[in-house]
């Protein structure tokens, strides 16, 4: 990655209407305009979900005006990390990209009967602690503050 310019992230997940878009939005709160950071779905939904965007806000992150899309060719292309979230979207790699697709298995409250906005919580709680990590290895360590450390 070059380091004379902002690295570019891109979250993927089946929908774009959860996961995705709190690491999206977790990723703006911490990096602020250090991170150029987009979401995206395999299989847009074409909504948000109400409970990770109120899981996000107890943070004081926001996902206020995302909408859920798909893949962005370019934005494909240009990304220094492509991040999946979950086992239900996959990313090929395709020629040109700047690196392969990781993917994070994030924890799935469900699978424990635990449901609505505590799910999501705890999803939330997941994606931020990976987020802090990423932005550390990307040089960009995290802050709770938008305007840096």
């Amino acid at each position: 990655m070059n380091r004379d310019r902002r690295p570019v992230v891109l979250y993927v997940c089946a929908r774009n209407a959860g996961k995705s878009q709190m690491a999206e939005a977790v990723t703006r709160h911490y990096a602020g305009s250090r991170v150029e950071v987009h979401s995206a779905g395999t299989e847009p939904s074409g909504r948000i979900n109400r409970l990770s965007a109120a899981a996000v806000a107890e943070i004081g992150a926001s996902m206020e005006g995302a909408v859920s899309g798909a893949i962005d060719p370019a934005v494909l292309l240009r990304a220094d990390r492509i991040i999946v979230l979950g086992t239900e979207a996959t990313v090929d790699a395709v020629p040109g990209m700047r690196c392969r697709p990781e993917t994070w298995v994030t924890d799935e409250p469900s699978h424990r009967g635990i449901g609505g906005l505590e799910r999501m919580r705890l999803v939330r709680d997941d994606i931020a602690a990976r987020v802090r990590i990423l932005l550390e290895d990307l040089g960009v360590p995290a802050t709770d503050d938008r305007h840096g450390p």
